[in-house]
């Protein structure tokens, strides 16, 4: 889990309405719209990569602890959803994420299953987004 400053480059490719090409961390992807939304379905959406990352840091996280603790977690896996619902009498859309996590391990105990589910909700991408983080946007010169 990486620390300190982190630098991606997005620009569009004119492959689709859409379409950008993502360096990232020494990492090349594609995102993209699906096609109902106009773009060409290249790459996964902006949300998509978000719940990505929320559900790659949660199995992360489990398997840190689990080594750090030395318990035979076997494997872990995330299944997230990703949703936005309208309030009613605002505007405003609340975003609703919800994780379902499986730690496979024939070994633990219940004790550490239960655990694992609780650190499975302070991963650090977890605490970002239910924080208040700082956004700002310049002009490049």
């Amino acid at each position: 889990m990486s620390t300190g400053t982190t630098t991606a480059h997005i620009v569009e490719t004119g492959e689709s309405a859409f379409a950008v090409s993502i360096d990232v961390s020494g990492h090349h992807l594609i995102g993209d719209e699906p096609v109902e939304q106009g773009g060409g379905d290249l790459g996964p959406a902006p949300y998509d990569l978000l719940l990505a990352a929320l559900g790659e840091c949660t199995a992360m996280t489990v398997r840190w602890y689990a080594r750090q603790q030395n318990w035979p977690l076997e494997r872990v896996e995330v299944t997230l959803t990703h949703a936005k619902d309208t309030v009613e009498g605002k505007s405003a859309k609340t975003d609703h994420f919800a994780k379902t996590i499986r730690v496979i391990g024939q070994d633990l105990s219940d004790e550490q299953r239960d655990k694992l589910i609780t650190v499975a909700a302070r991963c650090p991408v977890q605490r970002t987004l239910e924080g208040t983080p700082v956004i700002t946007t310049v002009a490049a010169s």
